[in-house]
């Protein structure tokens, strides 16, 4: 079973995936990272940062365009992926492994979860 088996994915192209300790890991979906092409640069948040769901958490930008990105649920950074701040092409080498954004503590309540999809339905809706 890959990665892309176990994600849950939003409409604005972020996914989450569960960790086994409970804590919540959060990046940008292959899909999202193929139509920013090259990624140039990626501005994290600090760790113990909190954000509701819907907000921006960070920014991207590529070589064609620069990009908010939003939380897909609500939670506190845990952990930020400084290799990819200081590395942002691991993006698009390696979206699930290397090149996840941050871990969250969700804070929010699990109905936040039901307006996210399968990484299958969400393919089908991109189609």
């Amino acid at each position: 079973m890959g990665i892309e088996e176990k994600v849950l994915c939003s409409k604005s192209h972020e996914f989450i995936l569960k960790n086994d300790n409970g804590s919540y890991t959060i990046g940008l979906t292959d899909y999202a990272v193929d139509q920013l092409g090259d990624i140039v640069y990626l501005e994290l948040p600090e760790v113990e940062s909190e954000f509701k769901k819907g907000e921006t958490f960070a920014t991207v930008e590529s070589v064609k365009a620069a990009s908010e990105i939003y939380m897909p649920i609500s939670g506190k950074v845990l952990e930020v992926n400084n290799s990819a701040v200081d590395s942002p092409e691991i993006l698009n080498e390696d979206v699930w492994e290397k090149g996840w954004l941050i871990k969250i503590e969700p804070t929010g309540d699990s109905t936040e979860k039901d307006d996210l999809m399968t990484y299958n339905d969400y393919k089908a809706e991109l189609e």
